[in-house]
This record gives structure tokens, C-alpha cells and sequence, in this order.
């Protein structure tokens, strides 16, 4: 149940400012360590855990009506995707390297990794030393890479740095581009790699195994974990 939070204390002033804004979310009872904050728009990552009713929003509007709330279910898909990945590997005041060129898959990784700042305390950087470096490499482009080592005879590479984190490891290009095209971003283009023989593979086997990307990345990840023992 909501309570009505149109009327706040009179002596609460609050501005335009990113501090402010999350200040009046928690007052209205949102969790936003499940939203994703940028100037413009608040993305909601889980709905149920942020709380971000449909009464709560409307009051948020009164007050910050040029501030877009946005209920994607594909966008939450995405955040409950890269949760996978980012719980296990952040820890609580971390620091993270976004990447530094602007493409807009990177625009989307800051987005996503935004209220982490929130959950863990990390701090998101563009330049200097940190203790990770974020990549937007995402599903299709790792199970490609693996496929393309194996036709080519060169086996597959173990290599990783433990450095290296990517929240989207487990997302389809398809949900990526779905959602950069919605929000009016460029979309993911085809790189060298997607059109060789590998290329060729995955799409038949999307055909007739539409998982098979995640079962190809869930044994390569088995197999890397007990070479690692």
C-alpha cells in the first residue's frame, strides 16, 4: 500500500541537483539501489525491489516533471543479467574503469552500473588506476570468439584477467540493440569476426537451439574453472 506523499515537510527545498533527487526518492519510500539515476531519465532496474509504484511516480513527477521514469521489461532483463556477473565479482568501495571512447554500448554499461555505486559503494572512473576495467563485450561476441578459435584449430584460449569484468557476458545482441535502438541509441555493429564461418554456425544453431549461446558459454566457463583448480 502507498501512502500519500503529496504533501512533504514545508521545509524541505529540493533541487534539480543528483543528491537531491535521491534524497526525495528515499523520502517517497524508493529504493534506488535499484534505479538507475542520469540527468534525464530514471531507468528502474527491478521493480518490485525499488518499489517505484505507479502512485510514488506520479508524485515524483510533481516535483521533477522533466525527469522521464522508465519501466522497460527488456531493461530490467538486462540489469537482472549483469547482476549475475557483477554480484560475484564487485566488492563493497571498489573502483571501476568505464571505457573512454563514447560509443553508445558504453553509454548503456555506465547506465547499468550506475546504482552499484549505491548498492556497494564502488566508484565509477574514467581515467587513472582501478580495480576493474568494465568491457560491453556481451554474449554473441564471447561465443563467437570461442567458435572461431576451435574452427580455426587454434583450441580455445583460457586466458582471462581477473581485472576484466563484463556485466554483459550473458545478454544477447539482440536484447542490446533492442534496447539501445528504443532509447534512440546507435546500435551494435557487425564486426570482422560475425562474418566468418563462426557467424555461419550461430546462425543455424539459433535456428534449432536458441540457447545454444548461453550452453556454449556455460561449458567454456566449467571447462576454464577446472584448469584453474
Amino acid at each position: 500500500m502507498d501512502l500519500n506523499f503529496d504533501i512533504l515537510p514545508s521545509n524541505e527545498e529540493f533541487t534539480s541537483s543528483k543528491k537531491d533527487i535521491l534524497k526525495f526518492l528515499k523520502i517517497i519510500g524508493i529504493d534506488s539501489r535499484y534505479i538507475s539515476y542520469t540527468d534525464s531519465k530514471i531507468y528502474i532496474n527491478n521493480l518490485r525491489f525499488s518499489k517505484f509504484s505507479k502512485t510514488k511516480e506520479k508524485t515524483f513527477k510533481k516535483h521533477y516533471p522533466d525527469i522521464e521514469v522508465l519501466r522497460s521489461s527488456l531493461f530490467q532483463k538486462i540489469c537482472a543479467r549483469s547482476s549475475k556477473v557483477l554480484s560475484d565479482k564487485l566488492k563493497p568501495q571498489n573502483t571501476v574503469l568505464l571505457p573512454s571512447d563514447d560509443e553508445d554500448i558504453n553509454r548503456l554499461l555506465e547506465i547499468v552500473l550506475e546504482p552499484y555505486s549505491r548498492k556497494y559503494g564502488i566508484k565509477l572512473v574514467y581515467s587513472g588506476s582501478a580495480d576493474f576495467i568494465a568491457s560491453p563485450k556481451f554474449l554473441d561476441e564471447e561465443v563467437s570468439e570461442i567458435l572461431t578459435d576451435i574452427f580455426n584449430g587454434n583450441g580455445i584460449d583460457f586466458i582471462n584477467d581477473e581485472k576484466v569484468i563484463y556485466p554483459f557476458i550473458n545478454i544477447p545482441k539482440e536484447w542490446l540493440n533492442s534496447f539501445l535502438e528504443m532509447e534512440g541509441f546507435n546500435v551494435l555493429k557487425e564486426n570482422d569476426i560475425e562474418k566468418d564461418v563462426a557467424s555461419s554456425f550461430m546462425d543455424f544453431m539459433g535456428e534449432i537451439l536458441p540457447s545454444y549461446r548461453e550452453n556454449v558459454l556455460v561449458s567454456y566457463e566449467y571447462i576454464k574453472s577446472k584448469i584453474k583448480e
